[in-house]
């Protein structure tokens, strides 16, 4: 095994269609280098949910394994990413009286108006995930990032609750370690891939990131460089390959495998005389098709994802606050033409976003397809080994409970 000069974080992307492995290693500077990247096509899951727990056990061991494989170390802990139609989301809001004589507010101020903005009610069978602070009001001055240290009597708290099915939650973390891993933390995936491909001066000025994976497209939108809104839309790019297989009449994987090579998704931008091979399945013969011809199955479905985005910006009143415009990442956002059809939909400027801010593997892990898989190593350093253990874990209920404290710890300094 590698002799480790610095500290190991391994980000574990468990999607609808694949599983993803990303192994960093941080020096003394803080920089940190990608060693190991491991993806298996992953069958066990749909739209974010465990369906079947031995398929994505397994499917989680090999990507793992070939991400040990390359980097030569021995991966116990990760960090887990989580979506899915059942990731539900609200903005809260909490008030107190600052208590300190002269009225300089200090941090137990903030983690007490915090503490109050957070206590919802929420239905039986859901838990909390992440309380990300926003913005705070100081005696009805509103915007301010950071109260510490001004004078007041009266605080506001302004923070964004991610909720998840406990079941749903529990599945995902029998499946890790039922490949005999130990989960450090479980983090929203939108969150994690946003720390990977925005700047922070499109978090200031506005930006709604989309990352369209296998199962689900997820959305994180940033104002005022606070996180304003997360959620996910139940429509992803394995739809899209489920179109082409019915449209061309070809199995799955051979869909997944035309789209890839010959797909667009704007018809506009496909030259009409262009043509592939169609291999025959059984009796049947090879036939020829024009890339068009394939758009033209594709692009439909890609328009409804926008407009799926469209709609929920349009729904928030944030369309015309987004300075910075669209960050189009995951798997999806690969195909030719897809942020050039987003931006005719949902008329902002888009851009693809791939993840960065690191060394080593650069030419394996700089694509969008591995934006969360790289967001959740950043994350992990930003833990600071929080989540990190050696001892014995079970998905049973006190392992679920001790994941849920954590992961409920505010998180203002990652978003």
């Amino acid at each position: 095994m590698r002799s480790q000069s610095g500290r190991i974080v391994t980000g574990l992307d468990i999607g609808t269609t694949k599983v993803c492995a990303i192994i960093g290693e941080y020096g003394v500077d803080g920089r940190v280098d990608i060693i190991g990247v491991g993806t298996e096509v992953c069958t066990g899951l749909r739209r974010g949910v465990v369906m079947n727990i031995q398929k994505t056990i397994e499917s989680v061991r090999k990507a793992v394994e070939e991400a040990e494989l390359m980097s030569g170390v021995d991966v116990q802990d990760v960090y887990v990413g989580i979506a899915g139609a059942h990731i539900q989301a609200k903005n809260s809001r909490g008030v107190i009286a600052v208590s300190r004589k002269g009225g300089i507010i200090a941090q137990d101020d903030v983690d007490r108006v915090i503490e109050a903005a957070q206590a919802v009610p929420l239905p039986p069978g859901r838990r909390m995930l992440h309380v990300v602070p926003q913005t705070f009001v100081v005696d009805e001055q509103p915007g301010i990032l950071d109260p510490v240290g001004m004078n007041g009597v009266r605080l506001e708290g302004e923070v964004h609750i991610v909720t998840g099915d406990v079941a749903k939650v529990q599945s995902l973390l029998q499946a890790v370690e039922g490949a005999g891993l130990h989960v450090a933390d479980i983090v929203l995936e939108p969150l994690a891939s946003s720390m990977a491909v925005l700047d922070e001066d499109e978090k200031e000025m506005g930006v709604a990131m989309v990352d369209i994976g296998g199962g689900t497209t997820d959305l994180a939108i940033f104002l005022g460089s606070c996180i304003r809104h997360t959620s996910s839309i139940p429509i992803g790019g394995d739809l899209v390959t489920t179109d082409v297989a019915y449209g061309l009449k070809v199995p799955k994987g051979r869909a997944e495998e035309i789209k890839k090579k010959h797909g667009c998704a704007m018809q506009a931008l496909v030259p009409s005389d262009e043509c592939f091979v169609v291999p025959g399945v059984g009796a049947n013969d090879q036939r020829e098709l024009t890339r068009l011809e394939l758009a033209a199955i594709i692009e439909p479905r890609m328009v409804e994802i926008y407009r799926g985005v469209a709609a929920e910006l349009r729904q928030l009143g944030l369309h015309a606050h987004l300075g910075a415009g669209l960050v189009l990442t995951g798997g999806g956002s690969l195909l030719p033409g897809a942020a050039e059809l987003a931006s005719h939909v949902i008329g902002l400027p888009v851009r693809l976003g791939a993840p960065r801010g690191f060394g080593g593997l650069v030419d394996s892990a700089s694509t969008p397809k591995h934006a969360t898989g790289v967001g959740l190593v950043f994350y992990g350093q930003a833990d600071g080994g929080a989540g990190s253990s050696s001892s014995p874990v079970s998905a049973g209920s006190d392992h679920l409970k001790d994941i849920f404290q954590r992961m409920t710890r505010w998180v203002s300094r990652y978003f």
